[in-house]
């Protein structure tokens, strides 16, 4: 016999669980817990008979082979079990330290344990009942506050969803959410009023109270949602004596209050926003005595509020981690190396692990500038001044202010180690007003919304492998642009705050596929396009046509920062937090991380004014050296300007001013990168346009040409249908087709000499130089044909690659010349004689250089219309054999 368990007092999650498992694994019992909630006894009463579940007076008496735990991990032994009985947990709460390694554990972090069930029953395509499905969406809507905890996450949405696809009933749902209070629940309403206080903790508001429920036979959580409701706290926090003992419920709207740790200091647990405790006394207690443990209990709770909200903003997480420290004997010439590699103005100085002073940029460029040979204790700001990472803002600002230090070093709390520093300029962008970041909440519904199941189910994978070697993993770049412009985005890598190549060693280990690695970058390609059927079916995704979404690779790179020897040169990289990985970005707009791992899945990061840029519109470097580190960023402002109708703010238009000159040391082949990379853009014409405007195509060859003409017919390629007759290749020399005819229009009128030029500046392959300049020759001659015999213009153009006609068709602005070019193809260039080379040498002729003369003469009669039937061929042929029949006696 195989049973299925849940935890006693259970609610909708609880019972929707159990009925989940129940389908994924018919031939096992579920057996109702002794006590239910309200609600779910309620909505058992109307709609139980049409449910598996069995009273425990009912429960076979047979040995249990296999008991399911669901929504807890907490054994409640039955009849029948022995010591070989095999548990298996399906289980949305943190993994209990206690928890028996022997048991089998599906553990996930998702609002409501019943969205695991679902996924599984979603993909194994288990058909539900009307009341089915309406039993699991209820135990999904009561578990995520009908989607409105901080716990919710994506796949509470997608197994929502499911639910409803398969017939859930909202209404049903909408009744037994929130049902009407008991006579007993209303009076300890009114009794816990009574004794509510309101507490404020780092801004947070906390409502607290305690009551006698002795007499109160109803669960307590309808009590907590509807004080909730009305009084909406950031935390609420109901301490009640009860028969079994002191129950604690509580409650969070706020990421910065987290119940779930309140709960655990009082032996209890639960999610950060919803949690319970249940408190018993030693020995027996009678109501005196229980209620005098309550205001223990409830004192004790009060005193150690502070221990569990975080400060609005703390040290921790606007700090730089794994700064570089120096020696007080470090020689001053070396400081100064590493100030001009690293671009930081301040350096901690520690000696024996204790921090002795800070030393500053201005102290060292003075002793330089005066050819001075001291070490750092002779410049120092000597002091032991230091910060936690969990202090508020207004400590930070207090210490700077007394201390006049622009940068504290952060220490940790129980070893007074150095992990991180602090500056004035992280304070003074934190206190600055910002706009909104989305929460997390708003994030995950965007990825939903905007990204393909399978990618999203990718994301999720490696957020929960990343959370079970505690890794912190981000998306970069580009995707959480696009992400939080509502643009689908299928292009991600991902940056570990950590080992890079270990985490995708260990993906590759848990999810199959295979890893390249490059140890001298620390970054690490997974490569899973050998294993997609069997990653599919991890991830759930049984759609086949879902496949195609998931990429063949993935990039995994170490949070690195780079500084660079010279402008222009490839960067050296070091190994750093997120933070610093994410200055060295090209604009602020791509310096957005998204967090993945655990619980905070769906924070954006965002160190940098990525956000307020990106809301404003604004392309903005984040120093004023980025284009010396890199020009190729002069074209990348262009291209981000032009494609999301932004603007280049006044500063980086001047540092672009500039940097002009910083093009002639970049290699071709980068800059034919950026340029294929903007031409692949639907607004290429007006990038091109801007960088004529802004003086970066002459500056990266004077012949490089922009006029209206260009600009429009660059534009028609947006449009552009290209029928089969062409046969032209899709893709060339790496470029797609729109690319390479990008190229061909915009370069094609140019005369040789100057494409040769150009070629040789970008660093164009031979066969692409040689389209090139066919392009150019075939735009140049085509105006002397008009009018010349179909013959002629067979020879002249029979030659050309089918491409390089093509452009020259769109770039000409005669229709004469475009009519005569699709002649060519469409017709001319299809005529042959009806006689072949075969046909020759059966006549007794032997193979000579006057075969392809004849050949070559039977189709231009075809084609000039000398010739028009095989009888006028053979009389043509005739005279052409007596001709060279003639010609050799002759000779």
């Amino acid at each position: 016999m195989n049973v299925i368990m849940t935890h006693e007092q259970a609610d909708m999650d609880a019972l929707a669980s159990q009925l989940g498992a129940w389908l994924l694994f018919p031939d096992v019992i579920p057996l109702l817990p002794r006590s239910i909630n309200r609600n779910g006894r309620r909505f058992l009463e109307q709609y139980g008979a049409d449910l598996p579940y069995v009273a425990h007076k009912d429960l076979p008496r047979e040995p249990v082979e296999t008991l399911f735990l669901v929504d807890t991990q907490s054994l409640i032994t039955i009849k029948g079990m022995s010591k070989e009985t095999r548990i298996v947990v399906y289980d949305h709460h943190p993994q209990r330290e206690d928890l028996n390694p022997e048991w089998e554990c599906h553990l996930v972090s998702y609002g409501a344990n019943t969205s695991q069930m679902v996924a599984r029953i979603r993909e194994q395509g288990i058909a539900l009942t009307h009341i089915q499905a309406t039993t699991l969406a209820l135990g999904i809507y009561e578990d995520t506050g009908s989607f409105t905890y901080g716990s919710t996450t994506a796949e509470d949405l997608l197994a929502a969803g499911y639910c409803l696809s398969q017939g859930a009933d909202l209404d049903i749902v909408n009744r037994f959410l929130y049902p009407p209070l008991t006579p007993g629940q209303r009076n300890l309403y009114e009794r816990l009023l009574r004794d509510l206080h309101t507490f404020l903790v780092e801004d947070q508001t906390i409502m607290v109270a305690k009551a006698n429920a002795l007499d109160v036979k109803d669960e307590i959580s309808s009590v907590a949602h509807k004080m909730r409701d009305v009084f909406n706290p950031d935390a609420l926090l109901l301490l009640v004596a009860t028969r079994q003992g002191i129950r604690l419920v509580a409650r969070s709207t706020s990421d910065r209050v987290n119940v779930a740790a309140i709960a655990e200091a009082m032996g209890g647990g639960g999610h950060t926003r919803a949690a319970s405790a249940l408190v018993r006394p030693e020995g027996s207690a009678d109501k005196t005595q229980l209620l005098r443990f309550l205001d223990e209990q409830y004192s004790s709770m009060i005193a150690g509020l502070d221990q569990h909200v975080k400060p609005v903003v703390s040290v921790e997480s606007i700090m730089s981690k794994d700064p570089l420290i120096l020696s007080p004997d470090t020689p001053v010439q070396e400081a100064h190396r590493l100030m001009q590699r690293y671009g930081y103005e301040g350096y901690p100085v520690v000696e024996e692990g204790q921090v002795v002073g800070l030393l500053n940029r201005r102290e060292v460029d003075r002793a330089i500038s005066h050819g001075l040979d001291l070490r750092v204790k002779s410049l120092m700001a000597a002091g032991d001044v230091k910060i936690t990472p969990d202090a508020s803002l207004e400590t930070l600002q207090t210490l700077m202010a007394k201390t006049d230090w622009g940068q504290i070093p952060v220490v940790a709390p129980d070893s007074g180690e150095i992990i991180g520093i602090v500056t004035r300029t992280d304070l003074l962008k934190t206190l600055s007003p910002v706009l909104d970041v989305p929460t997390q909440e708003e994030v995950a519904q965007r990825l939903v919304r905007v990204v393909p199941p399978a990618r999203l189910a990718l994301l999720r994978a490696l957020a929960v492998e990343a959370d079970k070697v505690n890794l912190p993993i981000f998306v970069v770049g580009g995707f959480v642009r696009d992400l939080l412009l509502d643009h689908l985005s299928l292009d991600f890598d991902i940056v570990v705050e950590g080992d890079a190549i270990f985490f995708a060693n260990r993906l590759a280990h848990r999810l199959g596929g295979r890893v390249l690695t490059h140890h001298r970058f620390g970054t690490a390609k997974w490569i899973i396009e050998e294993v997609v059927g069997e990653l599919s079916a991890f991830l759930g995704i049984s759609d086949q046509a879902e496949l195609s979404n998931l990429p063949r690779s993935l990039d995994l790179i170490t949070a690195r920062t780079e500084f660079y020897e010279q402008p222009a040169a490839l960067p050296t990289v070091e190994s750093s937090s997120i933070k610093m990985d994410l200055h060295r970005r090209d604009f602020t707009i791509n310096t957005l991380a998204l967090r993945l791992d655990g619980e905070h899945f769906g924070k954006i990061h965002d160190y940098w004014g990525g956000l307020t840029d990106l809301r404003k519109g604004r392309i903005r470097v984040l120093h004023a050296l980025s284009f010396v580190d890199d020009a190729t960023r002069l074209l990348r402002a262009v291209r981000f300007e032009q494609r999301f109708g932004f603007q280049i703010e006044p500063r980086t238009l001047a540092l672009m001013e500039e940097s002009l000159p910083l093009l002639k040391r970049l290699s071709g082949a980068r800059i034919r990168h950026e340029i294929a990379l903007i031409l692949a853009e639907p607004y290429a014409p007006k990038m091109l346009s801007r960088l004529d405007e802004l003086g970066i195509l002459y500056a990266i060859h004077p012949a490089l040409p922009w006029d209206d003409d260009i600009q429009t017919q660059l534009h028609q390629l947006n449009h552009l249908e290209i029928e089969p007759f062409w046969e032209l290749s899709d893709e060339y020399d790496s470029l797609t087709l729109r690319q390479m005819l990008g190229f061909l229009v915009w370069l094609g009128r140019l005369p040789e000499s100057s494409l040769r030029s150009i070629a040789s500046r970008l660093r164009w392959r031979s066969d692409f130089e040689k389209l090139m300049v066919a392009t150019s020759k075939i735009v140049h001659d085509l105006p002397g044909l008009v009018g010349a015999p179909p013959s002629q213009v067979v020879l002249e153009l029979e030659n050309y690659p089918r491409t390089a006609l093509f452009a020259a068709q769109l770039i000409t602005p005669d229709e004469d010349v475009r009519r005569l070019v699709q002649q060519f193809v469409t017709q001319w260039a299809l005529v042959t004689p009806t006689l072949s080379g075969d046909d020759l040498r059966g006549m007794g002729l032997r193979p000579s250089p006057v075969f392809g003369h004849i050949l070559a003469s039977l189709r231009a009669a075809w084609l000039d219309g000398s010739v028009r039937t095989a009888e006028e061929e053979q009389a043509l042929l005739q005279k052409l054999l007596d001709d060279a029949a003639t010609d050799g006696r002759n000779s």
